[in-house]
């Protein structure tokens, strides 16, 4: 009996150690996270936008084009990276269609495919990431970097706080 009841202390204290080593693994793991390279997770392209999912956000007074957000296809992947579909409009009609994602940490956007007419889409030759620049010619990146998606190098919020600043026009801060 006093064996068997030994064996049970020994089990038990046992299991106690592995448990507090897996728990401070973890805590080692999390805490080490911020010295691991950057990786990007595999990207799956959403559906087509439609109209009534198209969220208006202001540019500039000088901007050639109207854009707007797929509220739908707005995500935040594990990888920190906010992605999107951008619908232009030029003052004569034409449509672009892009996919797209914004990476606060590094302040910089990637093009990763274009929308076909027939709703498919067309990857891009140039998906790499690239800085986002305050221009005015391309300022729909920074205006959504810095008005709806970023604050400093983090992501503002979660996808539902970010739809709803871009549904009721309300920047993060005043262009």
């Amino acid at each position: 009996m006093h064996q068997q009841v030994s064996s049970v202390i020994f089990t038990i204290a046992l299991s106690t150690t592995a448990a507090a080593a897996s728990a401070q693994s973890r805590f080692d793991e999390e805490f080490d996270d911020k010295d691991k390279p950057w990786t990007e997770i595999a990207v799956q392209m959403p559906s087509p936008p439609t109209a009534e999912n198209l969220l208006p956000f202001y540019v500039s007074a000088t901007a050639t084009q109207t854009f707007a957000i797929d509220a739908k296809s707005l995500s935040l992947g594990s990888d920190g990276v906010i992605r999107y579909t951008l619908v232009s409009k030029s003052a004569e009609g034409a449509t672009n269609i892009s996919y797209e994602g914004i990476r606060c940490q590094s302040f910089e956007k990637k093009l990763y495919a274009f929308g076909r007419p027939d709703g498919t889409w067309s990857r891009s030759r140039r998906d790499q990431w690239e800085r986002i620049t305050l221009n005015a010619a391309n300022r729909q990146h920074a205006a959504l970097a810095k008005d709806y998606f970023c604050q400093e190098k983090t992501v503002a919020g979660k996808v539902g706080d970010m739809v709803d600043r871009l549904r009721n026009q309300r920047p993060l801060s005043p262009s």
